[in-house]
């Protein structure tokens, strides 16, 4: 089961593409956070994504949010799939796949690969205080997150 709205967002300290830490519970107090977890760095819904998030920076930005990229992938293959995509936020690696597990968004056989545990692809907004504000978890892979639904909770929050 995924963390419900409301609830206090489980912390994580994660390695970003340089291989240095970021915590969620640096941001408290400061911003607001969008954490999306995806299932695989180079696959094309997840380009979609994380192209989607970057483009839409600058507007998440002025509604006091920071976007953070979760997936199992280490953070050498992160980093190239950042790079080749001019990913302008932190894609974080969660190859211990405790935050992945800590939300309760673990995809168990991902891609018929037996034993494979990758992340759902899921949104969860954590407010300045620590609360998820707002969690969307796809119903597969292939389910994109309502973009909009995102920013308008987003903008809940001013």
């Amino acid at each position: 089961m995924s963390i419900e709205t409301g609830s206090t967002a489980p912390d994580f300290t994660l390695f970003d593409t340089k291989r240095e830490q970021v915590t969620l519970s640096s941001f408290a107090g400061k911003n607001n956070v969008v954490v999306a977890f995806f299932p695989a760095a180079f696959t094309g819904v997840c380009e979609k994504e994380l192209c989607t998030f970057r483009d839409a920076l600058a507007d998440l930005n002025d509604l006091d949010a920071t976007v953070l990229g979760i997936s199992v992938d280490a953070p050498f293959a992160n980093a190239a799939f950042a790079e080749k995509n001019g990913v302008n936020f932190p894609v974080l690696s969660d190859y211990e796949r405790k935050a992945t597990q800590a939300y309760g968004v673990a995809l168990d056989d991902f891609a018929g690969m037996p034993g494979y545990t990758a992340s759902k692809r899921a949104v969860f907004i954590v407010d300045k205080a620590g609360k998820v504000a707002y969690a969307w978890v796809g119903p597969n892979p292939g389910v994109e997150p309502d973009y909009d639904a995102v920013k308008s909770a987003l903008s809940g929050l001013q």
